[in-house]
């Protein structure tokens, strides 16, 4: 299997749990891709502007684009200062002439705030003694689909964009396609397709800044399982307004960050927690169920499959330091789809084996995750769910019948990185099992 490359642009990333935005473009803020889960494909499903969007050649998926009196303005071109709100907020600042642009990308996240979609948020400050008219336009091309497990697999019918009234349409040509995407302006926004090519668009809405004043634009992106869902969230996004959407997020971010006491230290801290947190568990698009996975990030070569000890290990201990209550439903998650043969192999993230490879780590996480859930949450009533229960019994059993004859050790296939393991006892292993 090539493994991917890993891409040479520093992409800024985001989302939540139901959407992934891991390719931002630095230089322009242009969005390349978004990716979601889907559980009757057993993979993500990633939408993009072009095949190369890794390494961010070719159209982009969603390009923001300013025009000041009617001229073109490009906003790559005094470079754009980026800052990572609450170390999950893309945002940028660039100065044209004498209007100051600041925008922010971010997927809605919180009790309220759930939602399958992405806001694109830009504010337009003139600084002039003068009023200002400008046109904010959102122009995009749909120009690949793709479905990964690990290698990405082009999708087989045509690309489809509609315009609907008021709402731009992406899809497949199929009747029944795995996602769907739906955009629209938060006002009144004049659209073209297909006016910069095919499967182009474009949303433009047109404002005046007076002198010394700001106007604030917004796009929601939305994704459903097909049209008719997606166009439905995003008018529920619409309706909520992407400045309550924003401050939901922001504060449901702020309930989860930690903090040691050393800023340094804190904001390296926060950053990788909210990656685990966000992309090592996503909820699919077709069952709203969470699943965990290995990294949704789309240049990672393990793709969306799960092995016991990374889930077990890294992944639920990372979100427990934030959110408990998120890591017990992830915990008995895990038991559910993943206990009927703990420590068997790689699997799917609905479950289904991917590489069979027997390994005492995967085995002994359940056990270990659960002891560790439970030492540090209190909730010592989680071991009386059904799932967890069977999946205790079924790991103590598969180790047990590994232990040796002769010698006190246990046998495994493969070492905790997966590797086949060179002897068939492993120091780590047989500690882990102690």
């Amino acid at each position: 299997m090539q493994p991917i490359p890993t891409p040479a642009i520093a992409w800024q990333i985001t989302g939540n749990h139901w959407l992934a935005l891991p390719c931002i473009h630095p230089a322009d803020g242009a969005l390349h891709a978004v990716g979601i889960v889907s559980r009757g494909a057993r993979a993500a499903i990633e939408i993009a502007g072009s095949e190369h969007f890794l390494n961010g050649e070719g159209a982009a998926l969603l390009r923001p684009v300013l025009s000041v009196a009617g001229v073109r303005k490009e906003l790559a071109r005094e470079g754009l200062a980026w800052e990572r709100a609450l170390n999950w907020l893309p945002t940028f600042t660039c100065t044209l002439d004498n209007l100051v642009i600041r925008g922010t990308v971010f997927a809605p996240y919180g009790r309220d705030a759930d939602i399958a979609g992405a806001v694109y948020a830009i504010s337009i400050e003139n600084r002039a003694s003068s009023d200002v008219s400008i046109t904010l336009s959102l122009e995009g091309t749909l120009g690949h689909r793709q479905v990964r497990v690990r290698t990405p697999r082009t999708a087989p019918d045509q690309h489809r964009v509609t315009v609907d009234g008021d709402v731009v349409l992406l899809e497949g040509s199929t009747l029944q396609g795995a996602v769907a995407l739906a955009i629209v302006s938060d006002g009144e926004a004049r659209i073209e397709a297909d006016a910069l090519g095919e499967n182009s668009f474009a949303l433009h809405r047109d404002a005046g800044v007076p002198a010394g004043g700001r106007v604030s634009l917004a796009f929601y992106i939305a994704a459903g399982p097909e049209r008719d869902g997606a166009r439905a969230t995003a008018a529920v996004m619409r309706r909520r307004g992407w400045n309550d959407l924003l401050s939901q997020t922001r504060q449901s971010l702020q309930a989860l960050e930690q903090t040691v006491g050393h800023e340094g230290i804190d904001r390296l801290l926060n950053r990788n927690l909210l990656f685990a947190y966000f992309y090592g568990a996503a909820r699919a698009l077709d069952d709203a169920h969470f699943y965990l996975v290995r990294t949704r990030a789309p240049w990672h070569s393990a793709g969306v499959t799960t092995r016991d000890w990374e889930a077990l290990w890294w992944t639920i201990p990372a979100i427990q330091l934030a959110d408990a209550p998120l890591a017990r439903e992830l915990l008995l998650r895990a038991c559910e789809l993943h206990g009927y043969a703990p420590g068997r192999g790689v699997h799917y993230l609905d479950g289904t084996l991917f590489e069979p490879g027997f390994s005492l780590e995967g085995a002994s996480s359940y056990a270990i995750a659960a002891d560790r859930y439970i030492r540090e949450t209190g909730d010592d009533q989680v071991v009386e769910e059904p799932a967890l229960a069977d999946a205790l019994y079924n790991s103590a059993d598969d180790i047990g019948a590994r232990r040796d004859q002769n010698v006190p050790l246990y046998a495994t296939e493969v070492t905790a990185t997966g590797a086949a393991s060179v002897l068939p006892f492993t120091l780590h292993g047989n500690a882990v099992v102690a």
